[in-house]
């Protein structure tokens, strides 16, 4: 009766005799052989990133926890999560501190070892700025009955800046957004970002979630001088996870509107309207013990991807605007543990540019590990 919210705090954790916090972590390493419209930059090893946890349960209802991540080996370093909670009720509870932004599911629950696919989705990376947190302040609660469970977030944080539309892509990208380290000390224009989350699940259904994220994004005064009106960033997604009863097929999947009030000034390559998601289904196929690992699985699965950087139609000519991927993965995983899986994908990417020339297929092989400890 888990829901995405709790994925903060599933994760496994080591405390040592009376030592007042806990460790833990994950890694998750990878090789890949792409090749892309016949040009491949060959055998390619990598070093994701390293993740530690560090917990401690301050008193009866206050609680800390934080998730700092080494990218790339040390090239980047980030906070992903620092906040302190405060239970005071199953439906009200205070959280402070470096937060994650409940905006689809993946964000919150983006572990390496939980996920059958080396990379990470394209929509939630590409088009939003997964993983993505910001200080501020807000409130949760979950609430059970019978069957069922429904939980909900409301925080106010710091937000996004201009980079959103001004940036090396040169086009409308979120993920811009996270290069600016100024964000966890002071607000780019001091509105703050609302993000607020609905979830509700069934032990039988499944869970759906329903998110909104949004703020103005640029700075419309500077000392008391007016630059420009307000002009906002709209996201809304939806989400939705299951597992099949008789097959204990899993299925889960994310979609996701972006809405942004970009200047007249700016040429139609930057998307106001953008769109995109994911859906991957996962399918136990071998369940016996391999190597002595007695709870050992094998899955096969599949992920169906889609974005939309620019959804509209050139003013000029009425003709479609392009810049849009399609992206198929296959996999073949084995869970050792449920903690650690060693994963194979076949990667094909259909990725058409602005004017709707022949798609860029980029495709190849990748294999990886992922592991909490």
């Amino acid at each position: 009766m888990l829901l995405n919210m709790d994925a903060v705090y599933n994760r496994p954790l080591l405390a040592a005799g009376k030592l007042p916090v806990s460790l833990g972590g994950y890694v998750e390493a990878n090789y890949q052989y792409l090749n892309e419209n016949g040009i491949s930059d060959g055998h390619q090893f990598q070093m994701r990133r390293l993740t530690l946890f560090v917990a401690s349960s301050i008193s009866k209802r206050l609680k800390f926890l934080s998730e700092i991540e080494f990218e790339d080996g040390t090239k980047e370093i980030n906070i992903e999560f620092a906040s302190v909670d405060f239970e005071m009720a199953p439906l009200l509870n205070f959280r402070g501190g470096v937060v994650m932004n409940p905006i689809g599911s993946f964000n919150q629950n983006h572990d390496g070892p939980k996920w059958e696919f080396v990379d990470r989705p394209i929509s939630a990376t590409k088009m939003l700025p997964a993983t993505w947190g910001n200080v501020g302040f807000g409130v949760y609660g979950k609430k059970y009955s019978k069957d069922w469970v429904y939980g909900y977030e409301l925080y106010l944080t710091n937000g996004f800046d201009e980079s959103i539309i001004s940036n090396n892509q040169n086009k409308t990208y979120l993920p811009a957004a996270k290069n600016n380290p100024d964000r966890f000390e002071e607000s780019f224009n001091g509105v703050p970002l609302l993000t607020a989350k609905f979830a509700l699940r069934n032990n039988r259904i499944g869970e759906i979630g329903l998110s909104y994220m949004g703020g103005v994004y640029n700075k419309f005064q500077d000392d008391g001088l007016i630059l420009d009106k307000k002009r906002n960033v709209n996201v809304y997604a939806l989400d939705f996870n299951t597992t099949l009863s008789k097959t204990k097929t899993f299925v889960n999947g994310e979609w996701a509107w972006v809405f942004v009030d970009v200047p007249n000034t700016y040429t139609e390559q930057f998307g106001r309207a953008q769109q995109g998601g994911f859906l991957d289904i996962i399918q136990p196929v071998f369940s016996k013990p391999i190597f002595g690992f007695e709870k050992s699985v094998i899955n096969a699965g599949i992920r169906l991807e889609y974005v939309d950087w620019n959804k509209g139609k050139f003013v000029s000519t009425g003709d479609n605007i392009s810049d849009h991927i399609y992206s198929v993965v296959p996999a073949i995983s084995w869970r050792p543990t449920t903690q650690t899986v060693f994963r194979f994908n076949y990667r094909y990417n259909w990725q058409t540019d602005l004017l709707g020339n022949p798609p860029s297929r980029l495709a190849g092989f990748q294999f990886g590990f992922s592991t909490y400890f």
